[in-house]
């Protein structure tokens, strides 16, 4: 199943955790074994399998001993300055980001005390 087509966030923690288990059970490694390698209990193991929530250092933990850690590069790319970013900026980093700017609302502004 593709994460694309899960709708809610329980559902994408669900398929998630039946990844893992079945990285898990690919390695041979039992949910006891597991736990113990990544410094966490086995119950947390069974609650992540379980499609529950968990904090993201535990999450890193288990990603490590199942030697997917390295998949969070595809998940979260290093991203560069755009073209003309570069030119603006003349090789400084870029410190802050920028609100977008506001629409107006098909061409009526609203104030205060006006209601419709």
């Amino acid at each position: 199943m593709n994460f694309e087509e899960l709708m809610d966030d329980q559902s994408v923690l669900l398929e998630m955790g039946q990844r893992l288990s079945q990285r898990r059970v690919e390695m041979n490694l039992t949910q006891a074994e597991l736990a113990k390698e990544a410094g966490v209990s086995k119950r947390t193991i069974e609650r992540v399998e379980a499609g529950e929530s968990t904090q993201t250092a535990t999450l890193i933990r288990i990603l490590r001993v199942l030697q997917l850690l390295t998949n969070l590069d595809a998940l979260l790319p290093e991203s560069g300055p755009r073209p003309m970013d570069l030119l603006k900026l003349r090789g400084k980093p870029r410190q802050r980001a920028s609100s977008k700017k506001r629409q107006k609302s098909r061409g009526q502004d609203w104030s205060w005390g006006e209601d419709a």
